[in-house]
């Protein structure tokens, strides 16, 4: 890493707001908010440098979103670290135009972000963030953070924020039958988050098993059968849910992905919101069509060369849906051994394979352990969990007089859109325009032609004024 490139944030006065974590949201909220002069900011990552997803930018795949839901744009196109802006910056304008591309390819969103994340000056990596403790004398939160070096060692530094944004995104989920074989070293069980770091090992393994049939688990899927033989494919896909599904992608279907259904779905219940979050998984862990139609016809191809006795060659590939893993060991130095269960059935079978895929997802990286400090201010729900008002800040105290703001740390209050990159810009600007008496980035009353829910004293196609556009208080009830 570079320090004389990324020195530390100047931790003489305040910050107006400091930034933990450089995600893609994070990194919105910094782009944003270098087009607002009045606000000082720093945004820390104890990474060298900026990269998102690596052991999944595999060649060919591209984003889910088309490339409008960049830094920036959904709320000020016009801004200079807009994803056009940065082609521009590259040259690479009129190649894009003709390409006619809406989906980009990841490998070109990670160079983006990068691009981005190594130009805005708010941005310092290679600075871990140690500690968050409110101060009450001044009012105002003190950031314990350490400036690592490239021996892994550090200095220690401390940052004074009237307002916080945690983006610390997420972590590789491995599922508890999984788990005592993921962490032995040695064996060939690994989550998707790794995939390309252990590609070659994989594809020349006799035998390999994918788990989890969401994108992450297709395109992993795809790409071991692009690069196996015909007829030494040697895969096996299965998965908990009750069928390979596309993803929802019908255009009334993703307005559960606009400001409206965000803010519908916080105002619900909290026991309404916890029972439809998991109804809604096809919104969001499906697949998506062009990668289903890819991975049937490279099966289909297969299955031209028949056999001597003129019947099909059918690829040596097992796809099984509604399927879980209740345990799992190693038979002798090199196999593997599944024990499988498959739900409608009640029947349970044993797989042999000799490496494992988990593309099992993520969950949400806790919170709690940065944040400790601040623990007897945080107000929790029936669950446990940290309170989140619609501003997207911790309900905290009030004697707390600074926002902490997360990112991509509250489906159970935000809904589906909460990790979902369309929404990132919007979020960013909420919270910058709640940070300020006047709004830097107004924002629209509606963004659906769905109407979300019916309000018994008012007509169904009225909307609420905008959030974040007033300052408001940081501390009223979720």
């Amino acid at each position: 890493m570079s320090t004389d490139r990324d020195p530390a944030p100047d931790t003489a006065a305040p910050l107006d707001l400091l930034g933990i974590g450089i995600g893609p949201f994070n990194l919105s909220l910094a782009a944003l908010a270098d087009g607002v002069p009045a606000l000082r900011t720093a945004f820390l990552d104890q990474r060298p440098a900026f990269h998102w997803h690596p052991g999944l930018l595999i060649p060919g795949a591209t984003l889910q979103v088309p490339f409008l839901a960049d830094l920036v744009t959904l709320v000020e196109p016009a801004s200079r670290w807009s994803f056009l802006s940065y082609l521009k910056n590259r040259e690479r304008l009129f190649p894009f135009y003709f390409a006619e591309r809406f989906h980009i390819p990841r490998t070109e969103y990670d160079a983006y972000c990068r691009w981005a994340a190594d130009a805005l000056p708010s941005c310092h990596f290679g600075h871990r963030v140690d500690a968050v403790r409110w101060n009450p004398d001044r009012a105002e939160f003190d950031v314990d953070f350490t400036r690592l070096t490239d021996d892994g060692t550090g200095t220690p530094h401390r940052a004074r924020a009237r307002n916080l944004a945690v983006g610390i995104g997420t972590v590789p989920h491995i599922p508890d039958p999984l788990r005592p074989l993921a962490e032995t070293p040695g064996v060939a069980v690994l989550h998707s988050a790794d995939y390309l770091g252990h590609r070659d090992r994989l594809i020349a393994a006799p035998h390999v098993t994918v788990v989890g049939s969401g994108q992450s688990g297709a395109e992993v899927f795809l790409d071991l059968l692009r690069g196996r033989p015909a007829g030494q494919e040697g895969l096996a896909w299965i998965a908990r849910t009750e069928s390979i599904a596309p993803m929802e992608y019908s255009k009334l279907g993703l307005e559960h992905f606009t400001p409206d259904y965000t803010r519908y779905f916080h105002h619900l219940p909290e026991p309404v919101r916890d029972r439809l979050l998991p109804q809604q998984w096809q919104l969001y862990k499906g697949i998506d069509h062009d990668t289903i139609a890819a991975i049937q016809e490279e099966l289909y191809q297969r299955t031209l060369t028949a056999d001597p006795a003129g019947a099909p060659h059918w690829p040596d590939v097992t796809i099984t849906p509604g399927v879980a893993v209740r345990t799992a060991g190693r038979m002798g130095a090199d196999r593997l051994e599944l024990h499988l269960e498959h739900d409608q059935q009640g029947t349970r079978t044993r797989l042999t394979t000799d490496a494992v895929v988990l593309a099992t997802g993520y969950r949400e990286r806790p919170m709690e352990p940065l944040l400790a400090a601040l623990d007897p201010y945080l107000r929790r729900d029936s669950r446990g969990r940290p309170r989140v008002d619609a501003d997207h800040r911790l309900v905290l105290d009030p004697s707390v007089h600074g926002a902490v703001h997360v990112h991509n740390a509250a489906s159970y209050t935000h809904g589906v859109g909460t990790p979902d990159l369309g929404l990132g810009a919007w979020r960013s600007a909420v919270i910058l325009n709640s940070l300020l008496d006047q709004a830097p980035y107004p924002l629209p009353r509606r963004t659906a032609f769905t109407t979300f829910g019916l309000s018994p004293d008012r007509d169904p196609g009225h909307r609420p004024a905008r959030l974040g556009a007033q300052r408001g208080p940081c501390h009223q009830p979720a």
